[in-house]
């Protein structure tokens, strides 16, 4: 297409859109299917997205914008009011690409969804009896799988005649043992589907796919830290999860921005004997805990940094201790550590948490570098001293090619 915003395009070429539904936004990234160049190796690959953006304030009462660039330059535009502002928007995006990429042919939607629970643990073409079984596993993720299955459901109403597939975060986690799934119940209940599953997973295996590209030692005991709104840790041996701290849901492990992590069943219990029902359990571990709940301010991690009060550096200072804390549980079960890795908004943006968890860390030989640690990148960078026993980097994170690698894998077979 001689006329493309985004490349050469004046062949009809394929491509996967890859995206990632929330409350209020969709991410979303464009990646071609090429002809697979590596010495020895056959088939096709995706590319690196050649068009992506997102759109924002899909919530109740929000204003949609859709941002993305074109040629290297930022564009936005605000979208009309709309009862249902997720069509609209996924509408408007179908013509944004008829006018931008209208030469590309694209063989499939890939979503990210949260939970594929003991049944799905591989990327699956999604049917209306897929769909069912996803929506049984909404209660086990009420903060991301209900929009995940609306977002699916949209985007097949715009594009009915595209392949609609569902890549799930909890699959990378499926090579964890039964010691690390199990949790300590009557195994009579237990085994009704309650034991780790483990999040974040297209995350991990981005980080550890890329960076055993760069370094033999991330190929071997490597700690993951994914930290955004949701945060969690991944212990990876060969470059399989081998321990994380999310658990049966994405509630489970480290503090976050608004879910509180890992709290004794206890408190629970009480506040049930207190009055709290269901509804207002949830609303506590899930929305008006972590960050938010902690310093009754924010959750936001950058408005806690600039914020000198003593509530909102207490709360900055205990997401730190969380993170240290249970990092020295993961390092432990594995047997040692020789990388560590930081991603997320949180994780790639502040360093000032990176270098008090190494800080902390560094009885076990990890030295960061603090001039490159204070340095800002969007690829992949090593973080630490020339000598220190144990790496450190910093990995921008892109869970939609790992989607869109998956989706183009399902195809091929």
């Amino acid at each position: 297409m001689s006329d493309s915003a985004f490349g050469d395009l004046s062949t009809s070429t394929e491509g996967i859109l890859a995206v990632n539904i929330g409350s209020s936004s969709i991410k979303f990234s464009t990646h071609l299917i090429v002809a697979q160049t590596s010495a020895g190796e056959n088939g096709k690959r995706v590319t690196a997205s050649v068009f992506g953006g997102s759109i924002q304030g899909l919530e109740p009462g929000g204003t949609p914008v859709i941002r993305w660039s074109e040629n290297g330059v930022p564009r936005e535009e605000a979208l009309s009011e709309t009862l249902d502002a997720f069509q609209a928007a996924i509408g408007f995006l179908k013509s944004l690409f008829q006018r931008a990429l209208s030469n590309l042919h694209l063989r499939a939607v890939v979503h990210r969804v949260v939970h594929g629970g003991d049944t799905f643990t591989s990327s699956i073409q999604i049917t209306p009896a897929i769909m069912q079984k996803l929506k049984a596993l909404e209660p086990l993720a009420p903060l991301h799988q209900p929009h995940n299955l609306h977002g699916i459901e949209a985007f097949a109403r715009i594009f009915p005649e595209i392949t609609q597939i569902a890549c799930f975060d909890t699959a990378f986690h499926t090579s964890l043992s039964a010691l690390e799934k199990t949790f300590p119940l009557n195994q009579v209940i237990a085994k009704k589907g309650i034991h780790r599953y483990g999040f974040h997973g297209l995350s991990y295996e981005y980080i550890s796919t890329r960076l055993a590209e760069r370094s033999q030692a991330a190929r071997g005991r490597l700690l993951m830290a994914h930290l955004g709104n949701g945060a969690s840790l991944c212990a990876s041996i060969s470059g399989k999860s081998f321990a994380t701290t999310m658990g049966f849901s994405a509630a489970g492990g480290l503090m976050m921005g608004t879910r509180c992590g890992d709290i004794d069943p206890g408190v629970l219990l009480h506040l049930i004997q207190e009055g709290f029902d269901a509804q207002a359990i949830e609303n506590l571990i899930y929305r008006d805990s972590g960050l938010r709940g902690v310093s009754g301010l924010s959750a936001d991690m950058r408005a806690l940094r600039a914020d000198p009060s003593a509530t909102a550096q207490f709360a900055v200072a205990l997401f730190e201790h969380r993170i240290i804390r249970e990092a020295g549980g993961l390092i432990a079960t594995m047997g040692g550590i020789s990388a560590i890795a930081f991603a997320g908004g949180i994780g790639e943006n502040d360093f000032q948490l990176r270098e008090k968890v190494c800080n902390a860390l560094s009885f076990l030989g990890i030295e960061i570098d603090a001039e490159k640690n204070r340095g800002h990148s969007k690829e992949i960078i090593a973080l630490h001293r020339d000598n220190s026993p144990v790496e450190v980097w910093l990995v921008p994170t892109d869970e939609g090619i790992i989607a869109a690698e998956h989706a183009l894998m399902l195809l091929g077979k």
